[in-house]
């Protein structure tokens, strides 16, 4: 992710309403009518998607998308209002707001309250929904030392998974990278951010595994994410470089990260999603591609 949730409506190469409609519209079968049974997916992968492929389509026009594809939800849904659509539609808000941004996080100490007083406001407002992952964010270094910054985002997490684990759910603070696209921020290393998570010790403290991240600061995605699971509540998908379609001009090769997911998932030790976050080449074509990859 780069941006707080529900600013990637404004996104470049977002798709006016009309032409999203369209495409949402060609991809069902012919004849097909918008109640539908969706397409029939293995379902090892439980898919979602931001709203990058649907510029600015009105919710329940996104809905009735979403399940014309078969995914599950919507990942990163800020806006409250929409909650109640998404759930009228029987699906989830995969991803909704904790605290902290992506520049002034969690490793700001002086805004501790702050982040408390987001955390006791958006925990209780997602579990209401039946919403299970809240995302917060390390916030920029800014002369803080790794160090330093982990003895700050403790202590605020410490508090924030006492209201987590009463509302049964999971804070997933995000992975991204300070290589290319957020330079400066701290949680750019999966080993960081698990340390983080062992030292807040709770089940109710993930990562986002933002898998276009992670490649691009680390590499090694399938033996990571193998071998640190335990602390990883989410995942994010684009190809790298460009953060755009899982096609052939990518470098990463998709369909053995999702079986390794997918098989982790079987095994009990991952009940996540996988949500799609990329500037499609091709609109909901390229969304319809990217999934039936991951499909495995």
């Amino acid at each position: 992710m780069s941006q707080t949730p529900d600013r990637t409506i404004t996104r470049r190469g977002a798709f006016r309403l009309a032409g999203a409609a369209a495409a949402a519209a060609a991809l069902l079968p012919t004849g097909a009518a918008a109640q539908d049974e969706p397409p029939k997916l293995k379902g090892r992968i439980r898919q979602s998607t931001t709203r990058w492929p649907f510029g600015n389509m009105p919710i329940d026009e996104i809905c009735r998308t979403l399940q014309a594809l078969g995914l599950h939800g919507l990942d990163l849904v800020g806006n409250r209002d929409e909650w109640q659509v998404l759930k009228d539609h029987g699906l989830a808000a995969t991803m909704v707001s904790g605290a902290g941004s992506i520049k002034d996080g969690l490793n700001n100490v002086a805004k501790r309250d702050d982040w408390l007083r987001q955390f006791r406001d958006n925990i209780p407002a997602a579990a209401a929904f039946g919403w299970k992952r809240v995302i917060a964010m390390a916030g920029d270094r800014q002369g803080i030392s790794d160090a330093d910054g982990m003895a700050a985002c403790v202590p605020v997490l410490k508090e924030a998974v006492k209201i987590a684990e009463d509302h049964d759910v999971t804070i997933c603070m995000e992975l991204l990278n300070s290589k290319v696209d957020h330079p400066g921020y701290m949680c750019d290393h999966t080993a960081w951010g698990v340390e983080l998570c062992k030292r807040v010790e709770s089940p109710r403290m993930k990562l986002l595994y933002d898998i276009y991240h992670m490649q691009i600061m680390e590499g090694d995605i399938i033996r990571t994410i193998r071998d640190n699971i335990a602390y990883i509540g989410h995942f994010h998908t684009a190809g790298v470089p460009g953060r755009r379609d899982l096609d052939e001009d990518q470098e990463l090769f998709y369909p053995p990260i999702m079986r390794a997911i997918a098989q982790l998932t079987d095994e009990g030790k991952f009940n996540g999603y996988v949500a799609h976050e990329f500037g499609p080449k091709h609109g909901l074509d390229s969304l319809r591609r990217a999934i039936q990859l991951c499909d495995v």
